[in-house]
């Protein structure tokens, strides 16, 4: 029988983890970014900085469930949460104040989710 799913132990792990947290807390926001990254890899997210850019306001929270890339500028701080980061997109995240970090490490912070904005 063939998997299903992501191959990759990271991804996996970090989908069990989401599952987990939005089962303890009793919040589907990690439930819903848990199903987004479980999309086949030809349906996965990618968004651009310009547009965190265009969706947030200084100081928001946000969470892209699958990779930042750094077309475009960013004028505020945003903590961005995701998978992954373009070189060009941390750079960019960092010039302005801002953070770019895992999503497991936002569960961390914030397991309510509360004001997390998610953006696909």
């Amino acid at each position: 029988m063939r998997r299903t799913g992501p191959t990759n132990y990271i991804l996996r792990k970090t989908i069990r983890e989401l599952r987990k947290a939005a089962k303890a807390n009793r919040v589907n926001i990690w439930r819903y970014v848990a199903e987004l990254l479980e999309k086949p890899a030809r349906r996965r997210i990618v968004v651009n900085v310009y547009k965190i850019n265009k969706y947030t306001v200084d100081g928001d929270v946000v969470v892209v469930p699958g990779k930042v890339l750094g077309i475009g500028k960013l004028d505020h701080k945003v903590t961005i949460a995701a998978i992954s980061f373009s070189k060009n997109a941390v750079e960019k995240i960092m010039s302005v104040g801002g953070r770019a970090i895992h999503v497991l490490e936002l569960v961390k912070e914030n397991p309510t989710g509360s004001r997390v904005k998610v953006i696909i």
